[in-house]
C-alpha cells in the first residue's frame, strides 16, 4: 500500500467517523437531562413575568442559578397555572419553579424541594375603602381570588361570593374598580410588588391569614431530581447566589 493510498483511507475514516457523530440521536451524544425545563406562568410578576416577549423574574432566575449549580442548561417555560401540575405530570418540563406552596393535597401529585421561600396569604383592599378595617369584615364580601390556588380554599372559608382570575395583577387591579370585588386574597410579597412598582391603589388589611412555604415541584418519586435540586438550592443559599437575587426583586433575602 503507497503513501497516498494510506492518506486517503486515514482520511475516509475520519470522515465516516464524523458522520457517525454526526448522525447519533441528540440523547445518545449528550448526557441524559442536559437541559433544565422548568415552568412557572409568567403572570406573577415579580416571580414571573413576560419582558420583551421573553420570561423573566426572581423564579426564573432561581432556576437558572439552580441549573448553573446542576451543569445543566435552563429552559424556563410558560403554562397556565390550572394545568401546571398536569403538564408536569405529563413529563412537558423537568419541575416547577412557580412559586407554588407546599401543600397536602398537592403532595398527593407531586414531591417538593425544601421550601425556597415562605410568604403568606394576605388580604388586600382598595387604598380608600373605609369599610373594612380587619379580615373578619370581609365575611360575606365578593373576594377576587387566582383560580386554582390556595388562596381560593382560604377565600371560601370567608364567603361564597368568588370572583376567579388568571393572574394577581388583574385581580388587584379590579380593587380600584368600584363595583367589582370588595377584597383579593393573594400572596403577601405579590401585593405588596403590586403597591411599590406598579403604583396600584391598594392597601393590606389586617395580618396574613396563614404562612406557607414554598416549594419546587417535581414528578412523584423522581428521587434524583429532588436530590439534585435539593443540593443546588442549598448551594446558591450558601454561596450568596440566591440572597443577590432576591435582594434584586425585594429589597431583602426572603429565605430569611
Amino acid at each position: 500500500m503507497n503513501k497516498m493510498t494510506r492518506t486517503l483511507l486515514a482520511t475516509t475514516g475520519t470522515l465516516a467517523v464524523a458522520a457517525t457523530i454526526t448522525l447519533m440521536p441528540a440523547g445518545e451524544a449528550r448526557a441524559e437531562q442536559e437541559t433544565f425545563t422548568y415552568a412557572m406562568t409568567g403572570l406573577y410578576p415579580p416571580f414571573s413575568y413576560r419582558e420583551n416577549g421573553e420570561l423573566a423574574g426572581f423564579d426564573v432566575e432561581i432556576g437558572r442559578a439552580l441549573a448553573a449549580e446542576m451543569g445543566m442548561e435552563p429552559k424556563p417555560v410558560g403554562n397556565p397555572w390550572q394545568t401546571l401540575i398536569a403538564a408536569l405530570r405529563s413529563d412537558r418540563f423537568d419541575a416547577i419553579i412557580g412559586s407554588m406552596a407546599i401543600t397536602e393535597q398537592r403532595l398527593e401529585q407531586v414531591d417538593f424541594t425544601d421550601p425556597y421561600y415562605r410568604s403568606g396569604a394576605q388580604v388586600f383592599i382598595a387604598a380608600d375603602n373605609e369599610e373594612l378595617t380587619e379580615v373578619e369584615d370581609i365575611r360575606g364580601k365578593t373576594l377576587g381570588v387566582l383560580v386554582a390556588s390556595s388562596f381560593a380554599d382560604a377565600a371560601r372559608e370567608y364567603s361564597d361570593d368568588l370572583t376567579t382570575y388568571t393572574d394577581d395583577v388583574t385581580a388587584l387591579r379590579d380593587l380600584t374598580v368600584r363595583g367589582r370585588v370588595d377584597a383579593v386574597i393573594t400572596d403577601q410579597l405579590i401585593g405588596e410588588n403590586a403597591i411599590h412598582n406598579a403604583n396600584l391603589g391598594v392597601q393590606t388589611l389586617g395580618e396574613p391569614i396563614y404562612v406557607d412555604d414554598i416549594g419546587i415541584a417535581v414528578n412523584k418519586g423522581n428521587e434524583e431530581m429532588l436530590e439534585r435540586l435539593n443540593e443546588a438550592l442549598a448551594a446558591i443559599q450558601a454561596n450568596g447566589t440566591y440572597a443577590e437575587i432576591s435582594e434584586k426583586y425585594f429589597g431583602r433575602d426572603i429565605s430569611q
